[in-house]
């Protein structure tokens, strides 16, 4: 999830490149290693040269080293344009997030990063000033990194107003589905209130992919005036924490607090009413919190990416909805948010690069497809139980459709940052 697996967040107030949200599934392999031992290390304050079309390249190394983990960076700078970052987790077991902050704003993430996987990428469109790689986990957990120089102003060609024009859309529908959230958790709200177990069950199923639509744009914020290292704070923790990343200091909320109740426990107690009522808070929050975000035609592809690899770290192992085996509905709103961003950089894309856009029209119709054998009317959230035996028989080749999507899409930010 720009993740309810987070245990630190950085406060701010916009979370761009949700990508960054973006590709979640896998992080690793081999990258440049840096030549001293120092967790947070970058090569001698070194500038990166551009390359490909004017895109900077940096390598981010997450590797086991004699006093801990190191997050190792190839470059210390980089000059003011589209920046695309390479991040490998070749050895580190206590590393599983790298981010790019400026500030208190997260403006690039990976997470996920499993020792062993491919590595991924997600690429930025920076200005000059002062960033840091942030590593939690690593000894040494943030790595200063400068931008030089100022990005040049995007013309206003027909490619890149079509890119423009789909931030704008895109925008919409992510207030949109803020506010049809907040709709459908009072509902659940009400359902709870009144006892009403049944109820409160099917209610639970509509509110759900609200989220799951949109947790790539809307997983970093915090409570204002919150300790940012706090998930007192987090309202990703507050809103979307699984039994998988309790935090025992902080304790149940959110949706996956009242799913346990109603699924494992069968019943509504107060504590589920408080629980009810406290989500609805927090929701109404974020919804405030999001209006100030604004987008970048790279953010909607990181976000896009972002959204399959929640599919591929959640879903698709049937860890998200522990107790309910909603699963398949989560995992069929990743999809329709990350389609949703992929269409809205459709027009300027086909511009761009018509084959990729071929492509991963095809693959989203690929997943799509799959996921409708799973469909169930009959049943809340319109898909069959994800329960063990479904997982022990499926998992496998749901995972290679994702997958197949996954690597075109991994592609589209750096085009469209570039255009």
């Amino acid at each position: 999830m720009p993740s309810s697996d987070r245990r630190v967040r950085l406060a701010g107030a916009v979370v761009l490149v949700p990508t960054v949200v973006a590709l979640l599934a896998a992080c690793a392999g081999t990258g440049p290693a840096s030549s001293t031992r120092s967790t947070s290390s970058a090569t001698a304050a070194s500038t990166v040269a551009p390359v490909s079309k004017g895109v900077s390249r940096v390598s981010v190394e997450l590797v086991s080293g004699a006093d801990g983990d190191e997050c190792r960076v190839s470059h210390a700078s980089a000059k003011a344009g589209p920046i695309t970052f390479s991040v490998a987790n070749t050895s580190a077991t206590g590393i599983t997030e790298v981010e790019l902050v400026q500030g208190q704003r997260i403006v690039g993430e990976k997470e996920n990063l499993a020792p062993g996987l491919a590595p991924v990428t997600f690429t930025s469109t920076l200005t000059g000033g002062s960033y840091a790689v942030v590593c939690p986990g690593a000894v040494t957990d943030s790595v200063p990194f400068t931008v030089t120089g100022t990005a040049a102003a995007q013309t206003g060609s027909d490619t890149r107003s079509l890119l423009t024009a789909g931030t704008k859309t895109y925008g919409a529908y992510v207030a949109g589905t803020l506010a049809d959230m907040v709709t459908a958790v009072k509902g659940l709200r009400t359902a709870v209130d009144a006892g009403d177990v049944a109820a409160a069950k099917a209610r639970y199923a509509l509110a759900r992919p609200f989220y799951e639509k949109v947790e790539s744009d809307v997983a970093g914020f915090v409570l204002p005036g919150t300790d940012p290292t706090d998930n007192r704070g987090n309202l990703d923790y507050l809103v979307d924490m699984r039994a998988s990343n309790l935090d025992p200091a902080v304790g149940w909320h959110g949706f996956h607090a009242v799913e346990r109740d109603l699924w494992q426990r069968g019943r509504i107690t107060a504590s589920t009413k408080s629980l009810a009522a406290e989500l609805v808070k927090n929701v109404e929050k974020l919804q405030s919190l999001a209006k100030t975000l604004t987008y970048k035609p790279e953010d909607l592809a990181n976000g896009a990416a972002g959204l399959l690899e929640e599919v591929q770290s959640g879903k698709i192992k049937g860890e998200e909805e522990l107790y309910s085996h909603l699963d398949l509905v989560d995992f069929a709103a990743n999809v329709e948010g990350a389609q949703q961003a992929f269409a809205n950089l459709q027009p300027g894309l086909e511009r761009i690069d018509p084959a990729l856009t071929k492509q991963v029209s095809a693959r989203f119709e690929d997943v799509t497809a799959a996921l409708k054998a799973y469909q169930d009317p009959e049943r809340p959230g319109g898909y069959e139980a994800y329960t063990s035996a479904v997982k022990a028989k499926d998992a496998a080749s749901l995972s290679r459709v994702v997958q197949s999507l996954q690597e075109p899409l991994s592609r589209i930010a750096e085009k469209v940052a570039t255009a």
